[in-house]
């Protein structure tokens, strides 16, 4: 379920802080954060993270297409190997019957 328009986009109130102090400090160090469940907004448009995936941090800038999803959508906790051989295999034949 989504959140009541009325409450407006949630925010982490520190991640608000560091921002803040992002914007005005000369050395635009990327911003370390744990909170995937805030929302992006407007200000954050230029501002450089480090978004925790539960392993490791990974960076993220973000533009102006990223405002209303959320942090957590740009650091993906699971990772994809490929399918099983098996699953290859069993695809191959119906490709060489087709060919023929």
């Amino acid at each position: 379920m989504a959140r009541a328009v009325w409450k407006g986009p949630f925010v982490e109130e520190s991640l608000m802080k560091k921002v803040d102090k992002y914007k005005i400090d000369p050395k635009k160090i990327p911003i370390k954060t744990w909170s995937r469940k805030s929302t992006i907004i407007p200000d954050f448009v230029g501002v450089s993270f480090l978004i925790y995936n539960g392993k490791k941090f990974i960076p993220i800038t973000v533009s102006e297409d990223m405002v209303g999803h959320k942090l957590g959508e740009f650091a993906p906790t699971r990772t994809f190997f490929g399918h099983t051989p098996a699953d290859k295999k069993a695809a191959k034949p119906a490709e060489t019957t087709e060919k023929k």
